[in-house]
């Protein structure tokens, strides 16, 4: 199911919406054969205005004289429409639905008297056998011989997801840590162990081994892949939302940019290696997009000017869609003339491209709460997952997540997402494996039970939550990386609550993420907390993953014991389903020790995770017959079976199955094998 525009796209350049016609609308197309003089031998093309859809300005590829299998760079010639120019030059501005945009070559300012510069960057296109093609600014077209099978993937109840800023550091030629961008090259690196990773050099992580294979998980969420100006950030200013990010797609060895071809072979890397690939995709707000120029107050907030969907909603330095604004015209995916929102059908054209090109098998929402529309926001779940359907996925192997730190339940239980990011697991972890209860709840008991189990926050299956320990935000005291959050509470042996984190995370109830460097117990290279005091700036979109440090004060044991917590992960029935049972709690004489039991009959997890100082006394090792720690109640073992504790790999002899030694801020794994 590809919408009108963009099967309209294949054989014509088309201008949708713009917000003024005059002078008239022009295609302003060359190819680019000198970087000295990039513009000579470029041309404008009068766009024809349709006749059925005024809104609708276009040129068919044929009558534009271009050559045959050659790439070219394009821009449309437009007035300013944007409501905060009062003079309205003359610009040449992106194609708002570029496939391919080159960041290299910037708009030249048109030649009439009004003319001005728009700095937009160049859009790109093929013309092959009559057709507009979308390439690299070199001409590669991607490729997708050798994809894994949809029902090859991890179903949502299987799912580990591992987020990835794309801001990595490295050690320059003085010995200095910089930061650079981990290019799609190189995060196909951290899964193929003979690809080395063109900006990382020297980084054995990700030369000489598959980190995220070695790892186990099995979604990856890179942080927004789609075209931005920002650098050294975490790429949620989103500026053209059809075109894999410049940046991205431009190692430091190449001269030309792929991302197109790039991000493709990453995407198709992951699921030959059973990976799905989720986009994380910003709709509340865009950072100079086309649109800001070309029809201003068709698609965004005029700020200030007493528009309700304003509301309370911050654009974080960029441009707030308008998601209410209701026009009859054409329709960009049907093709026909009815009433729609613009800015929701531009969105919804740009998810089709997402899915239909690039393959994603999944999606996250950022801020819904800025979006400020959740009628909206069902729509675009539901829209996305027609197109999955369409193109033979099933619905268990497709999610739709949204983020909002309030954790509306409300968005779960009228079906408007799939899935919610779930901060509470967040909040809760962190004061328990300081030994202390969440907010203001009763007990600590009642804190542990919550966290494990999200039915007692209101969810009713694993597949509505994603739990996590750290995220992408880690501004602010309690956000940061859990190693520092530990540090920051006056915890110096780290390592065991690391631990007994990602015991509780990878044992609930819901889909656990992992965001980059915490398996190994990363800490931040750059001081997230009032970096500039006296404006009281938080940087928490520029801390960088440290690859190099894993060799570093034990955290290879931390990524070994967190390895093997994700295998049982994706390979136990147990933890698949939702069944949890607390069948022990034990806070006498100090301790704070919680057994819950997942899974039924024989299938079988349970973990013994104790939150306290407390120790089994006169032992030696968990198996010592020195000492010992009884948990009542252990169910009995089938014939055939025996249990098998993950985190030390070992298996437990049977006169020593639910009463083995317990250490403090120690957890233990056990499965029925």
């Amino acid at each position: 199911m590809l919408s009108h525009l963009l099967n309209r796209k294949e054989t014509h350049f088309v201008l949708w919406r713009p917000g003024k016609v005059e002078p008239t609308p022009t295609l302003y197309i060359g190819k680019i054969e000198s970087h000295n003089n990039p513009y000579d031998n470029f041309r404008e093309i009068t766009l024809q205005q349709s006749i059925d859809f005024p809104e609708l300005w276009e040129i068919s590829a044929k009558d534009c004289n271009l050559t045959e299998s050659e790439v070219y760079f394009y821009w449309f010639k437009v007035r300013d429409a944007n409501v905060y120019n009062e003079t309205h030059p003359i610009l040449y501005c992106t194609d708002p639905t570029a496939w391919t945009v080159d960041r290299r070559f910037l708009a030249p300012v048109p030649s009439e008297s009004e003319g001005a510069a728009s700095h937009h960057p160049a859009s790109v296109i093929l013309y092959q056998n009559g057709k507009l093609i979308p390439c690299d600014p070199n001409g590669q077209t991607v490729e997708w011989e050798g994809d894994a099978a949809l029902e090859t993937l991890p179903t949502n109840n299987r799912l580990i997801i591992y987020q990835l800023p794309t801001r990595w550091t490295r050690i320059d030629t003085s010995g200095k840590i910089t930061i650079s961008d981990g290019t799609f090259q190189d995060v196909v690196a951290l899964f193929v162990q003979e690809k080395g990773a063109p900006n990382f050099p020297g980084v054995d992580e990700l030369e000489n081994q598959a980190h995220l294979i070695e790892l186990g998980i099995n979604a990856l969420e890179l942080l927004p892949p789609a075209d931005s100006q920002d650098k050294l950030e975490w790429g949620y200013g989103t500026a053209n939302y059809f075109a894999a990010d410049f940046q991205l797609g431009f190692p430091d060895s190449q001269s030309v940019s792929t991302p197109s071809t790039d991000l493709v072979h990453l995407i198709k890397t992951c699921h030959q290696k059973g990976v799905r690939f989720l986009l994380d995709v910003a709709m509340a707000f865009a950072r100079n997009n086309p649109y800001r120029a070309i029809n201003y107050l068709d698609f965004y907030v005029e700020w200030n000017s007493g528009d309700p969907e304003q509301y309370e909603r911050n654009a974080f330095g960029g441009d707030l869609f308008k998601y209410n604004y209701w026009v009859e015209d054409y329709h960009p995916i049907s093709g026909d003339k009815s009433s729609f929102v613009p800015a929701r059908e531009y969105m919804k054209t740009h998810i089709d491209h997402w899915i239909n090109y690039y393959r994603v098998d999944g999606l996250r929402l950022d801020s819904i709460n800025t979006i400020h529309n959740y009628n909206f926001v069902e729509e675009f779940k539901e829209f996305s997952r027609t197109l999955w359907q369409k193109r033979g996925g099933s619905s268990d192997n497709f999610l739709v997540a949204g983020e909002e730190s309030s954790v509306p339940l409300t968005l779960i239980h009228q079906n408007r997402l799939d899935t919610l990011w779930n901060k509470h697991f967040k909040r809760i972890l962190r004061q328990v494996i300081l030994g202390q209860n969440a907010d203001s709840d009763s007990s600590f008991e009642w804190s542990v039970r919550k966290m494990i189990d999200c039915r007692f926050l209101g969810f009713t299956d694993s597949s509505q939550v994603i739990n996590y320990v750290t995220s992408h935000d880690v501004g602010g005291m309690g956000n940061e990386r859990l190693y520092n959050y530990l540090i920051n509470n006056g915890i110096n042996d780290t390592e065991p609550r690391i631990k007994l984190a990602f015991v509780c995370l990878l044992t609930a109830i819901g889909i656990p993420m992992i965001l980059a460097g915490e398996e190994f117990g990363d800490r931040h290279d750059l001081d997230i907390f009032n970096v500039e005091p006296e404006k009281r700036v938080q940087h928490k979109q520029v801390d960088p993953v440290n690859y190099s440090r894993i060799e570093q004060d034990g955290r290879r044991q931390i990524f070994s014991y967190v390895a093997r917590l994700v295998h049982l992960r994706k390979s136990s029935d147990a933890l698949a389903v939702n069944d949890t049972n607390f069948i022990h709690a034990d806070f006498h004489d100090g301790k704070r020790v919680v057994v819950w039991q997942r899974g039924s009959g024989e299938n079988l997890v349970i973990v013994v995770a104790n939150f306290s100082e407390y120790g089994t006394p006169n032992s030696m090792s968990s198996a010592s017959s020195a000492g010992e720690y009884v948990v009542p109640n252990w169910p009995p073992t089938p014939e055939g079976k025996y249990w098998h504790e993950i985190t030390q790999d070992r298996r437990v002899p049977p006169e020593w199955v639910g009463r083995e030694a317990i250490f403090p801020w120690e957890a233990k794994v056990y499965a029925l094998v």
